[in-house]
């Protein structure tokens, strides 16, 4: 099983609260695999398919198939095209090529539902900040943005590496005391990059997604509406809270941000009607 599997498989049990025998269905995996994905907490081996592997020969009679019925589990493509070698290797192309047949997903189309999406962006601000040792520099800012509530969040990290990325994820979710039902992110390279025209998550972050059981969209290149709501929060900071402050510190960075982040979510918001803090008990749930 691949780190995408286990991952997805955590994610349609958690999210979409889909059975066991529904998820094998839609896989195309055992029931058997399924449970072991969700009873592991940490991901398998990472392993893909080689370039120029023995399936080559049968990807015109699996494409053929999927065009046909683009749903269709690659335990049946087997044994429709008379595969009877390595299993694994097939289900990997299936699971590669499988989304140039399937219908437009709707839960891509942009919801702000309660719980449903955060949108991440990372802001750089122009403004240097002491890093120690007589260094100055200006470290990112992961900054999420709650879909429902609008509710702000946002951390100074060391670099955009992705053990920093993902820390800084986690410090995030930790003050939202919640965890929502989808991240989305852009073409950050740390997260992943679109590849033969479908989203590929980098593997770090699959496993951090995995993890969660949480799923993570990756906005098509050149689609600015996408994350809109986010890369419109980094002007935010960057005409309300960054003007006329100094630091000395990338802690001090931060704290001063927390500070005026609590203000930043009591103010009233023009589109919503409220304040965004005022929805964030609905956005959070019970």
């Amino acid at each position: 099983m691949t780190v995408e599997d286990w991952a997805e498989i955590r994610r349609l049990h958690r999210v979409e609260k889909m059975a066991i025998k529904a998820i094998a269905r839609r896989l195309g995996v055992s029931r058997n695999a399924v449970r072991r994905a969700l009873a592991r907490d940490e991901p398998p081996r990472y392993e893909r398919a080689s370039k120029g592997s023995i399936v080559d020969a049968v990807e015109p009679a699996i494409r053929e198939l999927l065009r046909k019925t683009p749903d269709m589990p690659a335990t049946v493509i087997a044994e429709r095209i008379g595969w009877t070698r390595s299993l694994t290797v097939l289900e990997d192309r299936v699971r590669e090529i499988r989304p140039y047949y399937l219908p437009p997903d709707p839960a891509t189309r942009t919801a702000y539902d309660p719980g449903h999406r955060v949108q991440c962006d990372l802001w750089f601000p122009p403004a240097d900040v002491p890093l120690g040792a007589g260094q100055v520099g200006s470290p990112p800012v992961l900054v999420m943005t709650a879909g429902y509530s609008r509710m702000l969040f946002a951390v100074m990290i060391p670099s955009r590496q992705a053990p920093d990325l993902i820390l800084g994820h986690w410090q995030l979710l930790q003050q939202m005391g919640a965890v929502p039902r989808e991240l989305v992110w852009d073409n950050e390279a740390a997260v992943g990059s679109w590849r033969a025209g479908r989203p590929r998550l980098a593997e770090e972050f699959e496993v951090f997604r995995g993890t969660l059981g949480i799923g993570v969209r990756q906005c098509r290149p050149g689609d600015p509406e996408a994350k809109g709501l986010v890369e419109r929060a980094n002007g935010y900071f960057e005409t309300s809270f960054l003007p006329g402050r100094t630091f000395t510190s990338a802690a001090d960075f931060n704290a001063q941000l927390t500070t005026w982040l609590v203000r930043a979510n009591g103010r009233h918001h023009r589109s919503l009607g409220c304040r965004p803090v005022q929805r964030w008990d609905t956005d959070v749930g019970p």
